[in-house]
C-alpha cells in the first residue's frame, strides 16, 4: 500500500532522528499517561448464540456497588442468593443424569456427584470441585452448577466441597477444608487419577491448593482447571479497568466481590499467595486449563496466571469465550457455549488423568 507524501515524509523524518531524540519524546518514567476513553454504548455481540446473547444483555448485577457492611448483612445476602441458585441444581442434575448425595469427609461437608454412566476407564478416577462466590457466596446446593456439568460431561465421579465461609469461619478456612478433602481423596485414589477444578474464588482455591500441597509435601493431582481465577485479590491487572461496567457479574474492581474477599480475609495481607496465588511459585504444577471471557473483569487474572504457569514450564491451555462476563461459561448447561467450555474441561481431564 502506498502512503501519502506527508506520511512518507514524517516516517522518513523519524528515521533520521537520533535514538536519544525519540526517547526524549516518550513520557518520562513514572509519568505514564492514562488513556481517557469517551463514554460509549457496547452492543450485544451478534457473534454468539441467541441463548448467550440473552445473558449478555442482562443488566448489571443488582447490588454490585452496595455490598453488605455487617456479618448479618452478608448472611442475609448469602441466603437470598442460595435460594435462587440452589433451586437450579436439582433440575440441572436431572437433565444431566447426575445423582447428588450429601456427605462429610474428615468433618468437611461435601456433595458426592455420580454420573449415571461411568465408563471403565473412569472408574478409578475422581474429581474434586471447589466452588466460587468470592469466598462468601454459594454454599450448599448453590455450589453445584459447575460441578454437575463437569461430572456429567467427563463421566467422572466428583466430590464438591461445601467449605466453611464467613461469618462462621474466615481465612484460611476455605483452603483448609479443600485441602482436607483433597488429602483424603489421595488416600483412596492415586493422585495421578485426580483432577481439581473450580472457578472464581474456586479457581483461586484450586491454585492455592497446589501451593499448599507443595509446601506440605502432598502429591500433585493429574490435572487442574481453575476457571477465571481470583488469582490477584489486590485488583492488579488491565481488565480490572478495561472491563469495568462491561462485566455484568462482577461489574467493578471495587464492587461486592472485593468487599466479600476483604470480609473473608479479615485484614490479612491480600498479596499473600494463599489469597493471591499469582504471587506464589507455580513450578511443578500439573497440566492446567484456564477459562475466561472477553468481558470478564478477571480476564487479566486468567491471562497472567496462564503466562506465569508457562514460564514455570507447566503445560497449559487457555480458552477465552466471546462476550462472556465473569464465570458465565458454566451458568447454564442449555447454553451452547457453556456446553462447549465444559466439554473442553472434561476433555482436558480425560487427556491428562491416569487410569
Amino acid at each position: 500500500m502506498k502512503h501519502p507524501p506527508i506520511a512518507r515524509g514524517l516516517a522518513a523524518a523519524l528515521l533520521l532522528l537520533p535514538v536519544s531524540a525519540v526517547a526524549q519524546a516518550q513520557p518520562p518514567e513514572g509519568a505514564l499517561t492514562p488513556r481517557d476513553v469517551p463514554a460509549k454504548s457496547v452492543p450485544v455481540p451478534g457473534t454468539v448464540s441467541p441463548e448467550l446473547q440473552a445473558v449478555i444483555a442482562q443488566p448489571l448485577r443488582a447490588g454490585w456497588n452496595t455490598p453488605p457492611t455487617t456479618p448479618e448483612g452478608w448472611t442475609q445476602l448469602v441466603g437470598q442468593l442460595e435460594a435462587t441458585v440452589g433451586a437450579t441444581a436439582q433440575p440441572m442434575a436431572d437433565r444431566l443424569h447426575v445423582k447428588i448425595e450429601d456427605s462429610t469427609i474428615e468433618g468437611v461437608k461435601v456433595y458426592v456427584l455420580t454420573p449415571a454412566d461411568i465408563p471403565p476407564r473412569n472408574r478409578n478416577r475422581l474429581l474434586v470441585h471447589v466452588h466460587g462466590g468470592c469466598y462468601v457466596l454459594n454454599p450448599h446446593m448453590a455450589a453445584l452448577p459447575e460441578a454437575l456439568q463437569v461430572a456429567a460431561l467427563s463421566h467422572i465421579k466428583t466430590i464438591a466441597v461445601d467449605y466453611r465461609m464467613p461469618p462462621d469461619a474466615y481465612f484460611p478456612a476455605a483452603l483448609d477444608d479443600a485441602v482436607t478433602v483433597y488429602k483424603a481423596a489421595t488416600s483412596s485414589v492415586p493422585p495421578r487419577n485426580i483432577g481439581v477444578f473450580g472457578s472464581s474464588a474456586g479457581g483461586a482455591l484450586t491454585l492455592e491448593m497446589m501451593l499448599r500441597a507443595k509446601a506440605s509435601g502432598l502429591p500433585m493431582p493429574g490435572a487442574i482447571a481453575p476457571g477465571t481465577p481470583m488469582a490477584d485479590a489486590t485488583n492488579a491487572g488491565d481488565t480490572f479497568q478495561t472491563n469495568a461496567l462491561v462485566d455484568n457479574v462482577l461489574v467493578s474492581p471495587s464492587g461486592f466481590c472485593d468487599a466479600a474477599t476483604r470480609f473473608y480475609a479479615q485484614g490479612h495481607d491480600l498479596a499473600d499467595p494463599m489469597l493471591s496465588p499469582i504471587y506464589g511459585d507455580f513450578h511443578g504444577f500439573p497440566p492446567t486449563i484456564l477459562t475466561s471471557g472477553t468481558r470478564d473483569l478477571l480476564l487479566s487474572n486468567t491471562v497472567r496466571t496462564n503466562q506465569k504457569l508457562r514460564e514455570a514450564g507447566v503445560e497449559t491451555r487457555l480458552q477465552v469465550f466471546e462476550g462472556q462476563s465473569h464465570a458465565q461459561f458454566y451458568r447454564d448447561d442449555r447454553i451452547p457455549e457453556d456446553r462447549f467450555a465444559i466439554g473442553e474441561i472434561a476433555a482436558w481431564f480425560d487427556k491428562n488423568l491416569g487410569e
